[in-house]
Formats: structure tokens, sequence, C-alpha cells
């Protein structure tokens, strides 16, 4: 629905402009040109809105890994990660909103689902790709790889876009190094 969407932009634009904390229903109903009564009619208050769009992001992400996936030829598996990592940077770079909200960690650990963490939710969809675009097993031993391997590249690249805003270059190469390194271990080296 359009209206809805106009909504979620809204708040998008908001939380570049000023924060979680500055973000407001009525705000977003300004900005979206809608009436207030339109925003409670599809959301409770402005934490339900951003978990819409934390989840819209988290399937944007999904989409665009999907497609670079199925679009490149790797010749290893580390160039996979690589360019998943890159998706990620990109969307921090140029998504409105996302660089505020991520997938919703400033809002709430668990926004993309109450029974999990947001990390533990980008693991599950990441993992389902890999075992669909690799010859990757399904297990434990994969599950918490992939986990570890989110929480690390999170980790650090929030810390690479804390003081820069197209990410510190150094930071970036490290998260990726990080995780190649890690994955190796599981997976084999480059």
């Amino acid at each position: 629905m359009a209206r809805v969407q106009r909504m979620l932009d809204a708040c998008a634009e908001l939380l570049d402009e000023g924060g979680y904390g500055e973000l407001s229903t009525t705000r977003i109903a300004e900005r979206a040109g809608v009436a207030i009564g339109s925003v409670y009619q599809f959301f409770p208050d402005k934490k339900a809105i951003t978990q819409a769009l934390g989840l819209r992001y988290l399937d944007l992400f999904s989409m665009r890994v999907t497609q670079r996936l199925a679009e490149e030829a790797f010749e290893h598996w580390t160039e996979a990660v690589e360019a998943i990592i890159d998706e990620y940077i990109d969307m921090h770079r140029t998504v409105p909103g996302f660089r505020s909200l991520h997938f919703g960690d400033v809002v709430d650990v668990r926004l993309l689902d109450p029974e999990a963490d947001n990390n533990q939710v980008i693991a599950n969809r990441l993992r389902e790709l890999v075992v669909t675009t690799t010859e990757a097993k399904e297990g434990e031993e994969l599950d918490r790889a992939v986990m570890v391997a989110v929480e690390a590249s999170d980790a650090v690249l929030k810390l690479a876009f804390r003081h820069d805003p197209d990410g510190d270059p150094t930071l970036i190469t490290e998260a990726k190094l990080l995780v190649h390194s890690y994955l190796s271990r599981h997976f084999g080296p480059r």
C-alpha cells in the first residue's frame, strides 16, 4: 500500500535527520502527508513503524544479496562473503534511514522478531541464502559459524561507521579479514 510505504519512507528520512529519540508518530504523519489517524490505523506507535522499517531493510538486504549471488560467478566462497559485506556497506551509504536504524538495534535488540535478537534473524536469513546458493550443509556448525560471523562483522562495521559516514575503509577491510579468517576455519582457506 502506497500510504504505508510513504510512512516508512518518512520514518527513514526522520531517522537520518534526528535519530530515534526525535522520532514521533506526529512527525511521521506530517512528513508522509497523511493524517495521524492513518499512522495509527497501521502502527500503534513509533516502535512499530521502526519495526516495519527494519523488516523492510532485512527484505531489501536479502533481495540484494540473493540477486548479487545469482548474477556473479564467484571463484571462492570468500568472494561471496565480501559481496555480502559490500551490500551491507552500500545500504549503509545509500539507503535512507539505514545508517540510523541498521536492522533495529538502536530501538530494541529484538525488534525484528520477539523470539530472537536482530543479529540472529539476520544470521538465519544469511544461512538460508548460503545453503540455497552454495554446497554448504545445514547443521549446528554452519549455524554457529554464520552467527559468529554476523556478530563479529556487525561490531566492526558499526565501529567503521561510528565517526565516518562512508565507513572507515581500514576498518571495513579489517571486518572482511576477520570474517574471512574465521570462516576459513569452517569452509577451508582461500
